[in-house]
């Protein structure tokens, strides 16, 4: 039988990702902090704490993904709107603001999934937060089980 203790601590485990707004990686630091003192006194706390760790591991190399995929296009995108040589010595280097590149555009949809997920991302710890304080078990959608 779970008490509230345990749903209160599963539940902060969840909360705690949000100290990444105020401690850098602190979406790793609270819940690994959270799990580590409680995870033998509680199986759901333990079964919450890995779920949480897990997702925030999956998200983490879901944005490195996401990262090395849109800063070459972004970085193609500049090195293709510079006219490299140019003959007349009055006007400089040129933009062309006015033919934007393919590339921007795969880069830009790379840009609105990367603002898509960090919604998600929110959605899905408040749900689990909600889950862990009614005393259900939740398992976060596409996360790798990095701990088992």
């Amino acid at each position: 039988m779970l008490d509230n203790h345990q749903k209160n601590i599963a539940t902060f485990i969840h909360l705690s990702t949000f100290t990444r707004f105020i401690i850098p990686f602190g979406n790793f630091i609270g819940p690994i902090v959270l799990w580590m003192a409680n995870k033998e006194k509680s199986e759901f706390v333990d079964n919450h704490g890995k779920q949480a760790i897990n997702f925030q591991m999956s998200i983490l190399l879901y944005a490195l993904i996401m990262g090395i995929l849109t800063v070459p296009f972004f970085i193609f995108n500049l090195i293709s709107s510079f006219d490299f040589i140019d003959i007349d010595l009055f006007d400089g280097i040129h933009f062309n603001i006015s033919e934007p590149s393919p590339l921007l555009y795969i880069g830009g949809g790379l840009g609105v999934l990367a603002v898509l997920g960090f919604i998600l991302e929110l959605v899905f710890i408040v749900i689990a937060s909600l889950k862990a304080r009614d005393g259900e078990p939740y398992h976060y959608p596409l996360t790798i089980a990095f701990l088992k």
